[in-house]
């Protein structure tokens, strides 16, 4: 029998790392899905900082970063009225969880992750354990604050595997306590690939490409020159064909923001080049991103406002995680 809770709508939880530069895919395949949704569930959105020192990360520039993604995320929509927001490591129950957690989880459903071999082949010396068990903080993060729902793009799916199997387990060997949760899989929009390589996922992790993505905070000629550079191909055919990564990648890049159907955006490029296209790509991104830079720019200037709405985030988020802890200790018998 599944855990439930009682809320008037159902309760969601999303997590996002404040390493690199937050960028077009985060926004079009997460953010921009949070920002629509907040009406229809009951939100905890999360910068999970923790997670971030799996691997080795500059303290200076990791609580920089941890700050401005949260003054980001106000400025692409977030609203604190309608959702909760706050930073994990304010939160000690996340880490506490884990621990529980890590306690109950078999060491071959953690090396299965497959996050778990591509960060540890992409850093083959710099391997710790954190790396291995941060799934269960994952894991963790969800459970805390009984989910129902969590939004995650196909990669991600994995992840709420185990958070799944998990509750089970805990429910099955402890009592019931945890909610078992689903994942909100989001399509359109939702994969967004590199311009430099339109085969693979736009990522943080490749930032240090100069072609690679458009982080949100991209000037408006970094964003139109980084488009006219974006791999294509040598047909010369402007049309959502899946099988040409590239323009593919370009045209639902365009439908995410001028919010056109197929038959309208192949109707409008007909007869024009892949130069045409790019520009006109550039300009509906410039022109989207426009309010949220701007907004961005307020947000962060007004330091007090932000540390005001993460402290009442925290002190939301606190009630329930401190609860829902004392719960799962109690179960497992530690006083």
């Amino acid at each position: 029998m599944q855990t439930k809770i009682t809320t008037k709508q159902p309760r969601v939880f999303s997590g996002i790392q404040p390493t690199g530069d937050i960028h077009l895919g985060n926004y079009l395949g997460a953010v921009k899905n949070w920002v629509d949704r907040q009406e229809e569930y009951e939100n905890i959105f999360c910068v999970v900082n923790s997670h971030a020192i799996t691997i080795p990360q500059n303290p200076k520039i990791l609580r920089e970063k941890t700050f401005e993604l949260c003054a980001m995320l106000l400025a692409c929509g977030i609203d604190p009225q309608k959702s909760t927001l706050f930073i994990q490591s304010e939160i000690q129950e996340h880490t506490s969880l884990a621990w529980l957690l890590t306690c109950i989880t078999p060491m071959g459903d953690l090396s299965r992750m497959t996050q778990f071999k591509d960060k540890s082949q992409k850093n083959p010396k710099s391997i710790f354990a954190g790396l291995f068990n941060y799934p269960n903080l994952m894991s963790a993060d969800i459970l805390l604050y009984k989910s129902e729902f969590v939004p995650v793009g196909e990669d991600q799916k994995q992840h709420i595997e185990l958070a799944r199997d998990t509750a089970m387990r805990f429910n099955r060997d402890y009592g019931e306590i945890f909610v078992v949760p689903q994942p909100l899989i989001q399509k359109e929009g939702a994969r967004i690939m590199g311009l430099d390589d339109p085969t693979k996922k736009m990522s943080k992790s490749s930032g240090d490409k100069p072609n690679h993505l458009i982080a949100l905070l991209d000037s408006p000629d970094e964003i139109m020159r980084k488009f006219k550079k974006a791999t294509t191909d040598s047909e010369g055919i402007i049309a959502f064909d899946e099988n040409r990564a590239g323009v593919y990648n370009l045209l639902n890049i365009y439908q995410c923001f001028s919010k056109e159907s197929k038959e309208e955006i192949e109707k409008f490029f007909v007869g024009k080049g892949y130069g045409e296209l790019k520009t006109k790509v550039a300009e509906v991104v410039i022109e989207g991103l426009r309010p949220i830079r701007e907004s961005y720019e307020r947000l962060f200037s007004d330091f007090a406002y932000l540390q005001e709405i993460l402290q009442k985030g925290s002190e939301t988020a606190r009630e329930i995680a401190q609860k829902t802890y004392q719960e799962a200790k109690e179960k497992m018998g530690l006083i």
